[in-house]
């Protein structure tokens, strides 16, 4: 199956863990692709095969800056996603109960306003707990694409 990681980081956290995905994915004879989403547009989804955000939660609750533009380009532009498989790791701190993982929240709305399949859970990583982002997201992500290569057959 082919696989888009998109990346929305400040500290360059959620693109390790992008980089750890798509090594345990590639292994799994998955084709690939890690793009950070400074310049991001909405189009980028008229790319073939499935998509996963991996972003942190920044501020206060916002998406990082290189991911501010492209969050709102898919809000503006609304592109129709049906058709497309999706999943979202969201990494954030659990210290910062109000706001805890608010951008892959963020994300995983306007995916679903706009249509695509979100395959399975969220992943919710908490900074504040005992596990490592990058270890958390590759056991999530190896359970993510056996729920979507199915569908992707399927489609």
């Amino acid at each position: 199956m082919q696989i888009t990681i998109l990346v929305g980081t400040m500290t360059g956290t959620a693109e390790i863990v992008a980089g750890d995905v798509k090594k345990a994915l590639a292994a799994e004879g998955h084709a690939v692709d890690v793009l950070l989403m400074d310049n991001l547009k909405a189009d980028v989804f008229q790319r073939p095969g499935a998509f996963l955000i991996c972003t942190s939660t920044y501020g206060q609750g916002d998406v990082p800056d290189n991911a501010r533009d492209f969050h709102a380009d898919l809000v503006a532009a609304r592109p129709d996603l049906s058709g497309k498989l999706a999943g979202v790791i969201g990494l954030g701190d659990s210290t910062y109960a109000d706001t805890y993982n608010h951008g892959g929240m963020q994300f995983e709305q306007i995916l679903n306003e706009l249509g695509a399949t979100l395959v399975g859970e969220r992943l919710a990583h908490n900074a504040s707990g005992t596990t490592l982002p990058e270890e958390d997201a590759v056991v999530w992500a190896l359970e993510w694409v056996k729920l979507a290569s199915p569908l992707a057959q399927a489609a």
